[in-house]
């Protein structure tokens, strides 16, 4: 197993623990941020020494190699100058830092691969990093979101909404019952006053009947002697005022002649 595996295993064992005993999303996800942001040091550690150890053992293979070459052209030399003995020695030489060579440039192939793979996870695990973000301030968001409608509901519920309504219908009904008993005086005031106008107006009809009766009376006979007790001759002088009664009429032709 390799070591993103094991890290990425270490990380979803601890994000189901931390999720199973968390109760505030929002603190969890700062923390699961703040576990993979540890990860991803440590995953860029172990890129950084798995590069330097590549790095020493291609230094190591350059020398072998060379070395090698070295006494593999010292052999060449020997043989040039006829000694068979030292070129022999030297060719021996040579094989020995060859063989060395041969099997550092495996090692470091391998090292090579599992650099190359690391790089790929460092940069794999940064994206989900930057996704994580991304994702977190979004379900962040829902949550602050599903906090506050769960606040709304709980305002909501604790008004008691037909009580409410029902109050505002029993004001309504006294508006209702007010503006009726306004109407009603207003119309009582109405008729009353009706009333007052159509007694004056029979008082009108009785006067003018009156004097209509008095006209008729007076009409050819003396004047003198037409003229009802009480009432006024032509000079303004009162005639001969006889009853109460009498008195009291003449009172009041004398008011209405006022108007």
């Amino acid at each position: 197993m390799g070591l993103f595996d094991r890290i990425s295993r270490v990380v979803r064992s601890n994000v189901n623990d931390m999720v199973s005993k968390a109760e505030d999303p929002e603190k969890i996800l700062e923390q699961v941020i703040i576990d993979m942001q540890e990860d991803l040091l440590q995953l860029r550690q172990a890129v950084a020494k798995a590069i330097a150890s590549q790095k020493k053992t291609e230094q190591q293979y350059n020398q072998n190699q060379s070395t090698a070459n070295t006494w593999h052209q010292r052999a060449q030399l020997a043989l040039q100058k006829g000694d068979e003995n030292l070129a022999r020695e030297a060719l021996q030489r040579k094989k020995g830092y060859a063989e060395t060579a041969a099997m550092l440039k495996q090692q470091l192939d391998q090292q090579l691969g599992q650099v190359d793979s690391l790089r790929r996870n460092l940069i794999a695990l940064e994206g989900k990093i930057s996704e994580a973000k991304t994702k977190k301030n979004m379900l962040k968001a829902r949550v602050q979101a599903a906090k506050a409608n769960e606040q709304l509901q709980n305002v909501m519920g604790g008004i008691n909404v037909g009580g409410s309504m029902a109050a505002f219908e029993l004001m309504e009904e006294k508006v209702l019952e007010l503006e009726a008993r306004s109407q009603a005086s207003m119309e009582l005031g109405g008729s009353d006053l009706e009333s007052k106008f159509a007694a004056l107006e029979a008082g009108s009809d009785v006067d003018d009947d009156l004097a209509a009766l008095k006209a008729q009376m007076l009409g050819g006979s003396n004047p003198a002697q037409g003229q009802l007790p009480g009432s006024v001759s032509a000079s303004g002088a009162s005639t001969n005022v006889g009853t109460p009664v009498d008195a009291e009429l003449e009172a009041l032709r004398a008011e209405l002649d006022s108007f």
